[in-house]
């Protein structure tokens, strides 16, 4: 998760102040489009939808997406080149994702015509309690150091999509990426700009400095970075699988460091961790059944909305209306209610999670919903009575196989800990469990924490429709239904569904038992908004903030047109990335 450097928050007693705001901010967007003006049919649109018969990867990264499809050009499936793409990621977006984070995937295989949801999220150390951070006098868990290391699931996370559906030896798989640690690769804008952003603490530790500030500085836009202690992971990866990193040498530089500098990490811990396939669950919405994985995650919350704004006709209220904004934030405070109490480890609690994404709990729950002002205290329904930084990419092969994937280290450098020569930071994915004794996603020892990455999946009539997600921690289930709700009711393609402006719903009850503040939180929205939408949300009751930077999510989708023939890809104009095809 990665949220914007950058954050202009304005008073909202007067909505005439933000909307003059607003104003002077079209006038230099107006002046931009003028000078780029796009001579396709649609203006509004960053760039073409990509097009492509046979394959298509989508990621964050311009080096990643062509690495992905080199591997399809040369054979490979979705599987071999969404692996591919995310270990180019780790090295070329190393403060969003890499195998120091966990990795969650659902994957379309064609041959059995049925989906299947990898769940590869690590556990918190054996050694490490709630008593701990009582004795340190801790009331919530730090975000950076050893304190919130949780065991990485990424590397096992590639071994069992490859073991399952992988076609290519992992070597060759993962030779493009040693190829550019080794010889370098240069350092593109976005990536850039957060890079220096993180600067300064990355500095901090001596061996996370060696790694990431190398050249001396964080490396600028079109500088060639290179991390050949990475590319010595890889290469032990690829040549003796998960071995390598759960119980070989990766694994005793791990422990090592951490027990050095005070962690809680063992050797047991890493040795101990296994992955989990698990069923997706779904909803219907407007005909089509939309696929997420269930907790630990939060992909359900994207379910529980759809459930909560189909009832609605929300393509009557029109896209970028206040009538549609007010709707999505109402329902979503409802699910993110419900997302603060319920969703935790499985292994350690009865969820109730064919409840939550029930029709008929949304029946009940909607009632809650004034399309007049918006609520200021959601509380968590009861659903039994009615019976999260980060990196996505998207593969679609010429098979027709599907891979939905998300990796990430958590907060941008993760920890911001390199543990010696590794090459890469651990992630800091334990700072998202509670310590309040009572609640679900409490801190136990061996426990998974709540995670906020989500892949997503569409299928219409029992196929593949659509392979997407929207990467950004608590904007990712919001950005889910935004995209969906671009496509399905307002008929928009896959690259303008990306491009629109965006709301983000911020306030909500946390699942680490942090309380909602303020009072019915804040509604921040993107350039784009109009400044009579804002209005109109200031008049229903809402606190609106202006924000702009990464806040607003990352998009990758390719969509599915089985009756062409053809493949539709699209990626996030707020960041770096491409859609490649052939």
């Amino acid at each position: 998760m990665l949220w914007p450097r950058f954050m202009y928050r304005l008073t909202v007693a007067s909505a005439a102040v933000f909307v003059c705001l607003q104003f002077v901010n079209f006038g230099h967007r107006s002046a931009r489009a003028a000078e780029y003006d796009r001579p396709a049919a649609n203006p509004r649109q960053s760039r073409s939808v990509v097009v492509a018969e046979h394959g298509i990867v989508a990621a964050s990264q311009p080096l990643a997406a062509e690495v992905g499809l080199d591997i399809l050009k040369h054979g490979g499936n979705a599987a071999d080149a969404a692996i591919a793409t995310n270990a180019m990621l780790g090295l070329v977006e190393p403060m969003s994702c890499g195998i120091g984070g966990d990795l969650f995937a659902i994957y379309w295989d064609n041959k059995s015509q049925k989906l299947y949801g990898l769940n590869a999220s690590g556990r918190s150390p054996y050694k490490l309690n709630r008593e701990v951070f009582k004795q340190k006098s801790l009331n919530s868990i730090p975000g950076r150091g050893l304190l919130c290391w949780s065991v990485p699931g990424c590397v096992a996370g590639w071994e069992d999509l490859h073991a399952r559906f992988g076609s290519k030896p992992l070597a060759e798989i993962l030779a493009p990426a040693i190829s550019y640690a080794e010889g370098g690769f240069p350092v593109t804008e976005i990536i850039a700009g957060f890079w220096r952003g993180s600067a300064k603490t990355l500095a901090e530790w001596p061996d996370t400095a060696k790694t990431y500030l190398s050249l001396g500085h964080a490396p600028a836009e079109g500088e060639i970075f290179r991390n050949p202690a990475l590319a010595r992971s890889y290469r032990a990866i690829a040549n003796e699988g998960r071995a390598a990193f759960y119980t070989g040498a990766i694994a005793q530089q791990i422990v090592s460091f951490s027990d050095a500098h005070g962690g809680y990490l063992s050797l047991k811990d890493l040795a101990d961790h296994h992955n989990d396939w698990v069923d997706p669950v779904s909803t219907s919405y407007r005909g089509y059944d939309v696929w997420e994985l269930p907790p630990n995650g939060q992909g359900i919350a994207a379910l529980q909305i759809l459930n909560l704004i189909e009832p609605y006709d929300v393509r009557k209220m029109g896209r970028g209306s206040a009538e549609w904004y007010h709707l999505f934030i109402e329902a979503k405070k409802l699910a993110f209610a419900d997302r603060a109490k319920f969703y935790a480890d499985p292994d350690f609690n009865k969820l109730p999670t064919a409840e939550l994404i029930s029709k008929e709990y949304a029946a009940k729950r909607g009632k809650l919903i004034d399309l007049a002002r918006a609520a200021t205290d959601v509380a968590p329904g009861n659903p039994l009575l009615s019976r999260s930084d980060t990196i996505y990419l998207s593969v679609v092969d010429k098979d027709r196989n599907c891979c939905s994937l998300i990796q990430s280290n958590f907060g941008g450098f993760g920890s911001y800990v390199v543990p010696g020569d590794v090459g890469f930071v651990i992630q800091n994915r334990g700072q998202l469990f509670a310590l309040d004794d009572q609640h679900l996603n409490r801190l136990e020892p061996h426990k998974r924490p709540f995670h906020t990455i989500i892949p997503a999946m569409v299928t219409k009539g029992g196929k593949p429709w659509f392979c997407f997600g929207v990467m950004g921690g608590d904007m990712q289930a919001q950005g889910h239904v935004q995209i969906l709700v671009d496509l399905i009711d307002f008929d928009m393609n896959v690259q303008e569904a990306g491009d629109l402006a965006r709301v983000r719903h911020d306030g909500s009850a946390e699942p680490t038992g942090e309380p909602a503040e303020p009072a019915g939180g804040r509604v921040v929205v993107e350039n784009g908004v109009s400044p009579e939408v804002v209005a109109a949300l200031v008049k229903k009751g809402h606190q609106v903030t202006f924000g702009r930077g990464g806040g607003f999510g990352g998009y990758q989708g390719i969509l599915i047109d089985a009756e062409r023939g053809i493949l539709r890809g699209a990626t996030e104009p707020r960041k770096d990335g491409c859609a490649a095809g052939y």
